[in-house]
């Protein structure tokens, strides 16, 4: 989703039209590699020993989303486009009359880029190699609503919203102003098991694809995620309160300015021991593609750490390698970043450690990931400049806070609710 944000991003700042397109019956235009034979559908009126052998792959072999993905990729690679190493999904082709992308997923394509009559062909390829349905403008991928206005695009997911609030029994309800009470760790031994878990996981399921143009409810979110396996009725309570939270602006969502630079800019933090259970810390970041909002992160660190300095700083590393891929997806697209990145930090010992090259032995423990970050600083692909604690809207990702503090930080993410007239 890192990938079509930013594709999303870069048309929008340099208005390019973007076009979508569907393959009808993705999977029987693959080519089998071996032979395969199956058993005949029951009702067929066949000796108990005859089987067919399968010429193209169908839905359910498990060899068919390989076979479809192999046979779309070579028709693109005879083409002359380009896959990137970055994303496997994404194929582009550079000449002098301009750039092509293309963004595959599935049975679902975007496509956008500078060069009209490539475009044009490319259509006519495509129809002539699978079959093809036409979209037109790109309007609605992969579950997210794409709205095209003067001054830029607009993302939300308004009917994904009202179906969770239905499925969850709540579109009679009034909204909350905020997901999370502040204060509270959620544990896993709190209050009784619900008898049947099967609305909590299918709620939450929801919640955690929504996350992905909502990062306002990703820390929420990521902590009920931690209770699938045995949900109580406190975490069934949690999780309605985000959907109590989203009622409120069920049209929320990400906007792509029309000439917004596209200089990449990062933040990261990390919450000591966030999570009561394990005492593990968690990392929360987040990337600003100019104005546009194109990635981030919440998630329990891999390992306990020892101090709040060594928490910060494995989320700057996580953070780090993200801006690195970030980069070089960005120079295949010609739009290289010619400036080290900021990444954003409220810690100044964290800062500190990252500038100094010698060791001591406070922090040894956390050697990996200084060699990690002090390299890529050298090198100038990145610099740490300092931001205040109040100011950093990571906090959004890593704890629940005041509505009034809440409210400040999400507005920094320019999350929109979706205007009439933009």
């Amino acid at each position: 989703m890192t990938t079509v944000r930013t594709i999303l991003a870069i048309a929008a700042s340099q208005s390019w039209h973007l076009y979508q397109m569907d393959v009808k019956n993705v999977f029987l235009h693959g080519d089998l590699q071996k032979d395969i034979y199956m058993k005949f559908p029951s009702g067929m009126t066949t000796s108990p020993q005859d089987v067919c052998k399968l010429r193209r792959p169908l839905y359910g072999l498990k060899q068919a989303p390989r076979a479809w993905f192999d046979k779309f990729c070579s028709t693109l690679l005879i083409q002359r486009f380009t896959q990137s190493q970055y994303d496997s999904s994404f194929f582009f082709h550079k000449s002098a009359s301009g750039i092509i992308l293309l963004l595959v997923y599935m049975d679902d394509i975007i496509l956008t880029g500078t060069d009209s009559g490539l475009i044009t062909r490319l259509h006519q390829l495509l129809h002539a190699t699978f079959h093809m349905k036409d979209l037109g403008q790109l309007a609605y991928f992969l579950g997210l609503e794409v709205y095209h206005r003067p001054k830029g695009i607009f993302l939300n997911q308004h009917k994904y919203t009202q179906d969770i609030i239905t499925l969850a029994g709540l579109a009679d309800t009034s909204s909350i102003a905020t997901p999370m009470e502040v204060n509270v760790k959620y544990r896993k031994d709190e209050e009784d098991l619900l008898d049947d878990p099967t609305l909590y996981r299918r709620l939450v399921g929801s919640l955690i694809y929504f996350t992905t143009i909502r990062p306002d409810i990703s820390y929420v979110v990521h902590q009920v995620s931690q209770f699938m396996s045995c949900p109580r009725h406190l975490h069934l309570a949690a999780v309605r309160r985000i959907i109590h939270y989203l009622q409120g602006s069920p049209t929320r969502g990400l906007f792509f300015a029309i000439g917004s630079s596209l200089q990449l800019v990062a933040y990261s933090d990390g919450d000591w021991v966030g999570c009561p259970d394990t005492c593990r810390s968690t990392t929360g970041w987040y990337m600003f593609l100019g104005d546009a909002l194109i990635s981030w992160k919440c998630k329990i660190q891999d390992r306990v750490s020892k101090s709040s300095n060594e928490a910060e700083y494995r989320a700057m590393s996580i953070a780090c390698s993200k801006i690195m891929w970030l980069r070089g997806l960005l120079e295949e697209l010609e739009f290289p970043q010619t400036n080290s990145t900021p990444l954003h930090v409220d810690n100044t010992n964290a800062i500190q450690i990252a500038t100094d090259p010698i060791f001591h032995e406070l922090t040894r423990h956390i050697v990996v990931d200084f060699h990690s970050i002090h390299n890529t600083l050298e090198r100038r692909v990145i610099s740490l400049p300092y931001i205040s604690s109040d100011l950093q809207v990571v906090d959004v990702f890593t704890k629940a806070m005041t509505q009034h503090h809440y409210n400040f930080l999400v507005g920094k993410l320019l999350l929109v609710d979706l205007p009439t007239s933009i």
